[in-house]
């Protein structure tokens, strides 16, 4: 399945669109095509703060437009520069709710030149659901991405 989205990815980063609304596409591409991301969002460093700001995303409103780097599942990842996979998130101290339905998060820092300048975040409703394979394809379009940013 996730394979199968691969050239969708490509087409929508090589589209004449705005970055925005290429990144939304995208958020919205895989909130639709795969049954266990519920929500599908980018957070990019906040100019010099030591801060994330919300960015396009797809799925249930959520109030955390900012996250203090080392803050929750998004926060670490902003300083370790890491994949962060929560099969669990009631398994972590440092995890920031957003529903009360969400189970497991998985973070990948996107990357450009080297720097660490934002990720992709997916909250899943269904208990563990994320492999290696999802961290392979998400590492995948955060490679694609960094070529328009």
């Amino acid at each position: 399945m996730l394979s199968e989205i691969r050239p969708k990815i490509v087409s929508i980063i090589h589209s004449d669109a705005e970055v925005s609304l290429r990144l939304q596409q995208i958020c919205d591409l895989l909130q639709e095509s795969v049954p266990y991301y519920d929500w599908v969002g980018f957070y990019f460093k906040n100019g010099n703060k030591e801060e994330l700001k919300l960015g396009p995303y797809a799925g249930a409103h959520t109030e955390h437009t900012i996250i203090p780097f080392g803050k929750g599942i998004c926060g670490q990842v902003a300083l370790s520069n890491e994949n962060f996979v929560v099969p669990d998130v009631k398994a972590q101290d440092n995890y920031i709710a957003c529903s009360i339905h969400v189970k497991a998060e998985i973070v990948v820092p996107l990357f450009v030149n080297g720097e660490n300048i934002g990720q992709i975040d997916i909250d899943s409703n269904t208990p563990d659901p994320f492999t290696r394979e999802d961290e392979e394809f998400l590492e995948f379009v955060n490679k694609e991405i960094a070529k328009i940013l």
